[in-house]
């Protein structure tokens, strides 16, 4: 059995979501239920929702934003910022 990566190995995006207006709770719930979001945030300013992805490899972590956070109607538009280094990391 393959050694299970440690958190701090893992692979991570910020994803920055302009959602239609009143469906924020909706799609942050819908967001929360897939297992590699590790957390979503609705914030203010330009966007309505950010969500932190995490996967063991940069494959897994493409399919995820343009599959299924892609497939949910309510989000309007994107923009996905993949993190290099990590200079904190909490769990």
């Amino acid at each position: 059995m393959p050694k299970r990566k440690e958190a701090e190995d893992l692979v991570r995006a910020l994803v920055l979501m302009h959602v239609e207006r009143g469906q924020v709770p909706q799609t942050a719930k819908k967001l929360a239920e897939m297992d590699e979001v590790v957390d979503v945030y609705s914030v203010a300013g330009e966007y309505d929702l950010v969500a932190i992805v995490q996967c063991e490899e940069y494959e897994r972590l493409a399919e995820v934003v343009t599959e299924k956070i892609g497939a949910l109607q309510s989000i309007v538009r994107t923009t996905t910022l993949m993190a290099f280094r990590s200079y904190k990391f909490t769990t």
